[in-house]
């Protein structure tokens, strides 16, 4: 009897331990990351899209070995993201949104530092959201997330 208490109680911390790990990178984590700063320009609300997101958790998997930010060159806008510690899928899109300041709109074009993978995200006419994340050999993480339709158009407004 003791025992199976002893059980139950590492089940439960288990499952503590599995959501607490998961904090951030939900499906909805991502997309709500995303929504809150497409709502900061007035930009509609991105969804999930299963289909892109395997697509993206594909791609993740293939860079587990080197975890280098390369560009899958496949149908979707892409942002990449790596780091070390616990990168989470909220920390991605905070990353790539630190670039708004980069961004300047009436020039339509970046000024003084990156700031593609800002507009990808705010990209109005990218509706749907597929994201991946894998922890490479390195111990460092990778995350990528995919849009559809593609952003950042030579030449278009992302808003």
């Amino acid at each position: 009897m003791r025992f199976n208490n002893f059980l139950i109680v590492i089940y439960f911390i288990s499952l503590t331990l599995a959501h607490i790990l998961q904090a951030q990178n939900s499906h909805q984590d991502y997309v709500n990351a995303h929504n809150a700063i497409r709502a900061h320009v007035g930009v509609g609300s991105i969804t999930w899209n299963y289909s892109v997101a395997a697509y993206a958790q594909n791609y993740a998997d293939q860079r587990r070995g080197d975890c280098d930010l390369d560009h899958s060159m496949g149908p979707y806008g892409e942002n990449l993201a790596e780091g070390y510690g616990n990168l989470n899928g909220v920390d991605a899109v905070k990353m790539w949104v630190s670039e708004k300041p980069n961004y300047d709109y009436a020039s339509n074009s970046c000024v003084g530092d990156e700031c593609l993978h800002y507009t990808q995200v705010v990209w109005r006419k990218s509706t749907q959201l597929g994201c991946g994340r894998v922890k490479c050999q390195n111990g460092w993480w990778f995350v990528i997330c995919s849009h559809y339709p593609t952003g950042n158009i030579e030449g278009e407004r992302p808003y």
